[in-house]
């Protein structure tokens, strides 16, 4: 039984879907009823007696267990190989015998599949109505003897065709049309749906029923002999189906992959294009998740992704698609949908149902996710677009911890003017667009300068000098991260051999990004780097954001302890913007603390932020760590943090981020450095402090 199947789950009673299911059935009980009564109850007891009776039956049986499947359907749908003997039954023996044959036979088979009771009347009654239909058109074309079972002769074959033809028809309409009512889908497009693969399925067994019939009308014991071939064919049949079914479906959950995503959600959009209509594909995002795999091993995560993948196929709306993507990131198209209240709809289905714990080993686990939600034509035109964007809204929902969000161009890092700019960053790393400004940081007991930050500054051919915010959200979330990351380092570490050997000996801070953090090899890459440029490692600072913290703590603990004994110090930069607990700090080798300038700003003219900080500052004397405040514009603000116990502060109101040759100049006179040898000053340096 298919685990993510929603077939067999009861419609509501008076919706249009139990409706049809109730008409279909009775009408299928009604006409079985019939034949029944017209046939005669000593004619069934006789026939009831023969040994070819109870043989037929067994090969219905073994064929109803045994279906041949097509791409789009589930191992236990499709063609069933019993049609051979049911229609053989039909042609010999006539409707009530064929149809009694082929309920029992339907009943076993479902019990055995568990499929549930409402299911199991539908198939019968459809196998019912459209033997009927088959069968009268038998009565009108071919002479049949008074008594069964009837035999066929070549004249018959054209009957037999029409007939096995009218069956295929009313059969087909039947099953469609529920489950276009089951996935509110257009009957003509779940017609179509693989409509060739059935017809030549379909065509191949009941081509065999005639032969069938003449095997039962002269020696049954032939019969069991058409079991080879109709073997061979569900084996090669099934074996497609299950490479093709590897192919666009994910190993772990059954879920679609991304390759089958892809198709159905282009098949999706062109049938919107022609109807008008829209599409909506969410992208789900597992909170926490990876706290499980680490804590607990990934075969617990695995059972947890298969459970996780069985809730969200049973929330979603019949003919919706789930698939997973990789890792705790799945997707769900929405073929159709009213309007973006409809698909947050889904969305908040889908987020109640994994909100219930899961228990496994005896464990409760709460799972929470993000959604991001991307309708076409609204928001974009094509697959790629459309995955982008909800991508977008996902993070979004993510990082504003809202749950679901809905994509919003303003809100989008990854706007057309930013992506044109990615494909200018690629060549801005060949073609030395780089600069390397950098901003002291003064000690607030003596304003003596007791180190530097490196600020990286993009000179752009067009648009001038870029500042960081400008371009470096783009570099985190690309592939070029690490050529980005090396670059900085060889602008930056030979600057700093240069400042060291002229004596300015303080220590300069480089920016590290998550996704370098996650790098094992970054220890080895540094120390090499640092041995290249002949640079003391203590001469470099790496400063790690508190959002990093609060994501990464636990992944990016091993590569701060191995920078540490490297002897490179570690600072905790842009702290209060997140959620992280200074508490946690201990035990790691984070030397310094630099307090966000939105909380430093607003020391002065609040009390809260003033408490706030002094709050911050306090914990981080206790912990042995230094507080460094940014953003500091003015005197009062200065003189403000080094009443809480600040160490040190960064901010225009010291300097303004510099130019490598202005360093010095500014450190000399303003930042109680005594001039290197050599030195003979530049009156320029203030000027260019005050203008940066």
């Amino acid at each position: 039984m298919d685990p993510t199947s929603t077939r067999d789950i009861g419609p509501r009673t008076g919706t249009p879907l139990w409706l049809y299911l109730a008409g279909v059935t009775v009408a299928g009980g009604a006409v079985l009823g019939v034949a029944l009564s017209f046939y005669g109850l000593e004619r069934l007891q006789q026939l009831g007696a023969m040994p070819l009776v109870w043989l037929m039956l067994c090969m219905v049986i073994i064929g109803e267990l045994r279906p041949i499947a097509s791409p789009r359907t589930s191992p236990d749908q499709g063609a069933p190989t019993s049609l051979p003997f049911s229609f053989a039954l039909l042609i010999s023996l006539g409707l009530p015998v064929a149809g009694l044959v082929q309920a029992v036979a339907s009943v076993i088979a479902g019990v055995a599949r568990g499929h549930s009771p409402h299911r199991v009347a539908f198939n019968i009654a459809q196998y019912i109505l459209s033997f009927g239909a088959a069968d009268l058109v038998l009565t009108l074309l071919l002479t049949r003897g008074s008594e069964p079972p009837h035999s066929v002769t070549g004249p018959d074959l054209a009957g037999l065709a029409l007939a096995g033809a009218v069956y295929f028809g009313c059969n087909v309409v039947l099953v469609d049309a529920a489950v276009a009512i089951h996935e509110r889908a257009p009957l003509g497009a779940t017609l179509r749906k693989d409509i060739g693969q059935r017809l030549f399925v379909h065509g191949v067994l009941l081509s065999l029923a005639p032969l069938v019939s003449v095997a039962m009308t002269h020696e049954i014991w032939l019969v069991p002999l058409f079991f080879f071939p109709l073997a061979a064919l569900y084996t090669s049949a099934t074996l497609s189906v299950k490479r093709e079914h590897q192919a666009n479906h994910d190993e772990l959950t059954g879920l679609a992959n991304r390759k089958l995503l892809i198709l159905r959600t282009q098949e999706a959009l062109a049938e919107a294009q022609q109807r008008k209509s829209r599409v909506g594909l969410l992208l789900l995002d597992l909170d926490r998740f990876k706290e499980v795999n680490d804590t607990l091993g990934h075969p617990t995560g695995d059972r947890l992704l298969q459970t996780v993948a069985r809730r969200l196929t049973h929330s979603v709306r019949p003919g919706d698609l789930v698939a997973r993507l990789g890792g705790d990131e799945f997707a769900v198209l929405l073929p159709q949908v009213r309007d973006a209240a409809s698909a947050r709809e889904v969305a908040a289905r889908l987020r109640v149902s994994l909100a219930e714990p899961m228990r496994l080993d005896g464990m409760d686990f709460d799972l929470e996710a993000s959604v991001g939600i991307a309708l076409y034509p609204n928001h974009a035109p094509d697959f790629e677009l459309l995955m982008q964007r909800a991508d977008v809204a996902m993070y979004v929902a993510k990082e504003r911890r809202t749950g679901v969000e809905l994509y919003e161009p303003d809100k989008d890092r990854n706007s057309t003017a930013r992506l044109s700019l990615f494909g200018e960053l690629r060549r801005a790393l060949v073609d030395d667009e780089l600069l390397m400004y950098y901003q002291p940081k003064v000690g607030l007991a003596d304003h003596r300068a007791v180190g530097l930050e490196a600020l990286v500054r993009w000179r752009h051919p067009q648009r001038g000098v870029l500042p960081p915010e400008d371009f470096v959200p783009l570099v985190e979330q690309s592939y070029l991260m690490r050529s980005f990351t090396h670059e900085v380092l060889e602008r930056t570490l030979p600057q700093i051999a240069r400042w060291w050997e002229a004596g300015v000996r303080l220590p300069v801070a480089v920016n590290l990004s998550a996704r370098e953090l996650l790098d094992p090899t970054l220890p080895d890459i540094l120390a090499a780097a640092l041995r290249r440029h002949g640079v003391a490692p203590q001469a470099l600072r790496l400063e790690i954001s508190e959002r990093v913290m609060v994501a990464e703590a636990d992944a990016i603990t091993p590569t701060m302890l191995a920078l540490a004994d490297l002897g490179v110090s570690l600072a905790l930069d842009d702290f209060g913007t997140g959620y992280f607990t200074l508490a946690r700090l201990n035990g790691l080798p984070v030397e310094e603390i630099k307090i966000d300038e939105s909380f430093v700003r607003r020391s002065l003219a609040d009390p809260d932020g003033h408490l706030i900080v002094q709050s911050a500052v306090d914990l981080v004397g206790t912990l042995g760590m230094r507080a460094v405040a940014e953003g500091v514009e003015s005197e009062g603000v200065a003189a403000d943090m080094r009443s809480m116990g600040c160490y040190a502060a960064q901010g225009r109101y010291f300097a303004a981020p510099l130019q490598a040759e202005a360093v010095i100049p500014w450190l000399v006179e303003h930042g109680g450095q005594q001039p290197p040898a050599g030195y003979r000053g530049r009156g320029a340096s203030e000027e260019h402090s005050r203008s940066a």
